[in-house]
């Protein structure tokens, strides 16, 4: 278990824990803890669902009401109808503010649930489940959540902590190698922009990474997630050194837009 800070407002601790490991989406004890009697908006793509919703419903506890909603995999459903559709489900299926939204897959479903929750009876609690190593070191952590619009890339959104992130290293055996090596990129620039010894480190670790070995993954996604922590805990809205995330991003975004 890995501590994060998302920042303080009003006087008001905003820490969650992030768990990495493996086994962790079938933990019926974790989920207990996680989740407790509240009811469940599960948001999943068909990409991801398929391959591990069932898992994870299968080890929550008992529920008052569990509503699952699979959503089309893809940056271009990153939009606001696709949060209207997770709100008009869990209003249709009468939920309430207590009720925790889980965001199971990659940055997009991850964003969106996120983008939800916050506007959710005006803020709903939620859980990030990040499926992709992407994710697990970047969007699941430091509570920027949106949609994209027209004119640009996540112009629409809110910050929003989430109450735990929970990283199973096993769902990184069905990612493909296109999606892995995003990953690791990102990976690299935590080195690049914080911390010289990591990258180093990187770098002798480049087989054990390459292989998708286990224990090497986790120290690397472990202290990923410790930078960007750190760096959000200092500047949570990025008004300032936050921006240093974005190493990479911007000219990035500028090129898919053309």
């Amino acid at each position: 278990n890995l501590g994060a800070d998302g920042g303080s407002h009003n006087g008001k601790d905003r820490s969650y824990p992030i768990a990495i490991g493996t086994g962790l989406l079938t933990d019926s004890r974790l989920w207990s803890e996680v989740v407790g009697s509240r009811g469940v908006v599960l948001v999943t793509d068909d990409q991801v669902g398929p391959l591990y919703a069932q898992r994870l419903q299968s080890a929550l506890p008992a529920l008052d009401r569990l509503t699952l909603i699979t959503l089309p995999a893809g940056e271009q459903h990153k939009s606001m109808a696709s949060v209207q559709q997770i709100l008009d489900a869990a209003l249709a299926d009468r939920h309430e503010r207590q009720s925790l939204f889980m965001a199971l897959g990659g940055g997009v479903v991850g964003d969106m649930t996120g983008f939800a929750a916050s506007l959710f009876l005006r803020g709903a609690d939620f859980v990030q489940i990040p499926t992709t190593l992407l994710a697990q070191v970047d969007s699941s952590v430091g509570g920027k959540t949106g949609v994209n619009h027209s004119m640009g890339k996540n112009l629409i959104g809110a910050f929003h902590q989430p109450k735990h992130v929970i990283i199973d290293l096993d769902t990184l055996s069905t990612l493909p190698d296109r999606e892995y090596a995003a990953g690791l990129a990102e990976v690299i620039k935590y080195g690049l922009i914080r911390d010289a010894a990591f990258f180093h480190w990187l770098v002798a670790q480049v087989s054990a990474l390459q292989a998708r070995d286990i224990p090497t993954l986790a120290s690397a996604i472990e202290r990923s997630c410790a930078i960007k922590a750190a760096v959000v805990m200092e500047d949570e809205q990025e008004r300032g050194v936050r921006a240093h995330l974005n190493f990479g991003h911007t000219f990035g975004h500028a090129i898919e837009r053309n």
